[in-house]
């Protein structure tokens, strides 16, 4: 008997973009409508690979509908695996239990949601495989789900459905925590884990895996972005392989412009990195933001005029790249190209204050708080509300980067000024 069956998970169908309208050329339908092409690219994948069923392992919605175009959108797209004789089998996550809408909408016949009070087994007699899971009943399930899953079924493939942190995820709520260990000894053949929006392989032989989300949503979840299909034969697991399925791709692109001379160097070399970056796929959308670092000669000019710089790389990139790629944001974070040592060793005023930088830097963390912390706390005092929680201006890894920054901001200046004279 050889089948096939595609685990998803994460898909977080009509995810909002918040604030995205403040983005100035922003591809806003693109983006705003990316986690629904990308479910349409998995119910092709799945008729294209005539699968046995599809798996969603939590978090197929995100969080309550305002209104029902979801839901219908949602349920035409389930039909056409109903038309080919494809089964869905689903336990919510954190973000589909707080959806009332939800609640109220028929799914078609081939759906099934799997229980919300306790482990329930589903038998598929004709593929000998029988699948274990339980949904989130509300928004923070806190305990253990997995322990009370029923041991393998003999004579079937075995399938364990969960949403979950597994021992703690980092940036992700320790949701229905367990261990590998626990999941392991359970004796199933595949374990198809949601909630972890990055890709991992917890272990191989039993499989132990989160696909990752369908459709990375913002910056800080980059890379391909897809599901994962299994090939069974005999038992077995003959074949586990990710597939893509976003439609958009985000990227972080750091460009080293060390030693180089003229602002329009670094638009060069910011480019050639994009350029590098989106053709690592054959084709689809790229969201890239861009850090730019290392000393050079240009940085006076870059820092001088930060926007006519950052708006030079836009246009070399969409001269290149067409409207393929956006660059979500530019940070500009070069320094003066300086032999710091020999800036320390001279015998005036500069010498002077980047002797006492340096000793600040290099003092221990005690005396460095005592020194900075009041003007550090005043100013997060006059910052806006918005995003204040976010600034750890206290902390003394931010104090020393602070000064750090000061450092080459003040040669820089001092230079500039001197040479100006």
């Amino acid at each position: 008997m050889m089948f096939k069956f595609i685990h998803s998970a994460d898909i977080h169908l009509d995810s909002p973009l918040c604030g995205l309208d403040r983005y100035e050329g922003a591809p806003v339908s693109e983006i705003r409508g990316a986690t629904r092409q990308a479910f349409v690219n998995l119910i092709r994948l799945a008729i294209d690979e005539n699968v046995s069923f599809v798996l969603i392992s939590g978090d197929l919605y995100d969080g309550d509908w305002k209104d029902y175009n979801t839901g219908l959108f949602l349920s035409k797209q389930l039909s056409e695996l109903r038309g080919a004789g494809i089964g869905v089998f689903i336990v919510a996550g954190n973000h589909d239990a707080e959806s009332k809408i939800t609640r109220s909408l028929r799914m078609p016949e081939n759906v099934r949601i799997l229980s919300t009070s306790a482990p329930q087994s589903i038998f598929l007699d004709d593929v000998g495989v029988a699948i274990h899971g339980q949904g989130f009943s509300t928004g923070a399930v806190t305990r253990d789900l997995a322990s009370s899953y029923p041991d393998a079924a003999k004579g079937f493939f075995n399938i364990g459905l969960l949403h979950t942190s597994v021992n703690g995820r980092e940036g992700h709520e320790n949701y229905a925590p367990c261990s590998l260990e626990s999941l392991l000894a359970k004796g199933y053949d595949y374990w198809a884990l949601g909630h972890v929006h990055k890709r991992e392989v917890l272990h191989q032989n039993p499989w132990v895996i989160f696909p990752g989300n369908t459709q990375g949503r913002h910056a800080r979840e980059t890379g391909p972005k897809g599901c994962t299909i299994v090939s069974v034969e005999d038992g077995l697991c003959r074949s586990v392989e990710h597939r893509d399925l976003h439609v958009l791709r985000w990227a972080h692109c750091e460009v080293d412009v060390t030693r180089t001379a003229h602002p329009e160097d670094v638009v060069d070399r910011m480019r050639v990195s994009v350029e590098d970056e989106f053709a690592k796929e054959n084709g689809g959308f790229l969201a890239a933001r861009i850090h730019i670092s290392g000393p050079c000669r240009a940085h006076g000019e870059l820092s001088q005029n930060p926007e006519k710089w950052i708006n030079e790389m836009r246009s070399a990139v969409t001269d290149a790249c067409g409207g393929e790629v956006w660059l979500e944001k530019i940070r500009i974070g070069t320094s003066t190209e300086v032999d710091l040592e020999q800036m320390l060793k001279r015998n005036d005023s500069l010498g002077d204050l980047l002797r006492y930088i340096e000793n600040l830097e290099s003092s221990d963390t005690e005396e460095l708080m005592k020194l900075v912390t009041d003007d550090l706390v005043n100013l997060k005092a006059k910052l806006p509300l918005a995003g204040k929680d976010n600034i750890e201006l206290e902390s003394p890894e931010k104090a020393r980067g602070i000064l750090e920054d000061v450092k080459h901001i003040l040669i820089s200046r001092l230079l500039s000024a001197g040479s100006e004279k």
